[in-house]
């Protein structure tokens, strides 16, 4: 496995189930959108994933950078083999849905984490009180074959309530750069 970092990190995607909204025509009404719980083997079992972690919807860099660079770049991660896009954060699934509609995010799947079960189980949960977020998920991306971790692209610096928000290396360019080398 490529990693950007030393720190040891998981390397089989953990079993967890997201609570996710979709719509439903069957649905009335102006919220035409049901609960369904998607679990990681409905993502990743004989897949070929992406996984955008960012700290927060609505958040600076992940708004104007991060999650619009790998909205941006879709279709070119399609043609280099990857079979979808998630972007996780510790949010819950109406933050989420609103976010990508407010950057008209069309491909990258929205993928609420709200328990942050999965950010936990990838070592990847911080604190961020200082910013008044409680636990987020440290900024990452990674690719991810039928549940296994080929490439993780994590920022600087991880640590509880860091001063900063590294964003060096787990952008759109970095793993289009990986893909076409591989």
């Amino acid at each position: 496995m490529e990693n950007q970092s030393s720190n040891n990190q998981v390397t089989h995607i953990p079993d967890v189930t997201f609570k996710t909204r979709v719509r439903d025509e069957s649905v009335e009404g102006e919220n035409p959108f049901v609960w369904k719980d998607v679990t990681s083997s409905d993502i990743f079992k004989d897949k070929r994933v992406i996984i955008v972690a960012l700290p927060g919807a609505f958040t600076p860099t992940c708004s104007s950078t991060h999650l619009p660079g790998y909205e941006k770049h879709y279709d070119e991660l399609k043609e280099l083999g990857i079979d979808e896009v998630y972007c996780v954060s510790v949010n819950d699934a109406f933050s989420m849905f609103q976010w990508a509609k407010q950057l008209d995010v069309k491909n990258v799947k929205m993928l609420p984490d709200g328990n942050a079960d999965f950010t936990r189980e990838m070592g990847m949960l911080v604190k961020k009180e200082n910013l008044g977020f409680g636990a987020r998920s440290w900024r990452y991306s990674m690719l991810v074959e039928n549940g296994e971790v080929s490439a993780l692209f994590e920022e600087d610096g991880k640590m509880d309530n860091c001063p900063e928000d590294p964003f060096v290396c787990s952008g759109a360019d970095t793993m289009l750069q990986h893909l076409k080398s591989i």
